[in-house]
């Protein structure tokens, strides 16, 4: 056990699927996976582990921002021997003919935070998703007709609608990376996993963009990115 994770060593599936959101946790679990039984309550970070046809699997909750997500990515990787997080969530879109509820993929996530320096004495700011679990959620994808987006995530320390100017960020970022879509959790995630030499990635479903006049209520967002859902559970598998 850690001071954040409650779960025996095993407890934990090879393979976990990581929501940022504890009820979507819970919800995905109870929905999709059998034999389940809750392995982790500290702090509300919610985490199951059960079987997905037939494959086990851990869904667990990764809470909100870098801080969170790298505190438990680390300690999956590297107290419970996990192989593969396949993160999963809501974004901010950044390209104008992106609709509600699209998928994304990230390829690579660029961040202006300092994760990467603070943890490993190490000035880097963008770092890819693992190829190889890329490629299989890209087949399963293919297999299943779901279309999805794939290119560069920015990942922010400040939710983006609250900053007092977006346009200064972006006349920040380096002239070659263009990312079509925002989030707070996965550059930790993946510099985690780059660092112990583990496997991630992020999938996310749009939930809000200046392009998108609809609003995706807060039970849309727990409960309405089914097929993002199903497309990271049948790739882990």
């Amino acid at each position: 056990m850690t001071p954040h994770n409650e779960a025996k060593l095993g407890q934990i599936a090879k393979t976990v699927i990581m929501p940022g959101d504890p009820l979507r946790a819970k919800y995905i679990t109870e929905k999709y996976l059998e034999n389940y039984k809750i392995v982790n309550k500290v702090r509300n970070i919610y985490a199951y582990t059960g079987t997905y046809k037939g494959k086990e699997i851990t869904v667990m909750a990764s809470g909100m921002g870098m801080p969170s997500m790298g505190i438990y990515a680390y300690e999956l990787y590297n107290v419970y021997g996990v192989e593969n997080i396949i993160r999963i969530g809501s974004c901010g879109a950044y390209l104008k003919e992106m609709k509600l509820f699209d998928i994304i993929l990230s390829e690579d996530v660029y961040s202006e935070s300092n994760f990467a320096l603070t943890m490993n004495n190490d000035n880097c700011h963008l770092v890819n998703a693992d190829k190889s679990l890329n490629d299989k959620i890209k087949k399963i994808a293919k297999e299943k007709n779901i279309n999805i987006y794939e290119g560069t995530t920015a990942c922010l320390d400040c939710f983006d609608a609250y900053m007092t100017d977006l346009s200064k960020f972006f006349e920040r970022i380096p002239e070659n990376i263009k990312p079509i879509s925002a989030e707070m959790e996965a550059f930790a995630l993946f510099y985690t996993a780059k660092v112990l030499n583990k496997k991630a990635a992020c999938l996310m479903s749009v939930v809000d963009s200046k392009y998108i006049t609809e609003i995706a209520t807060a039970e849309e967002r727990e409960k309405g990115l089914d097929k993002m859902i199903e497309l990271a559970l049948d790739s882990a598998i």
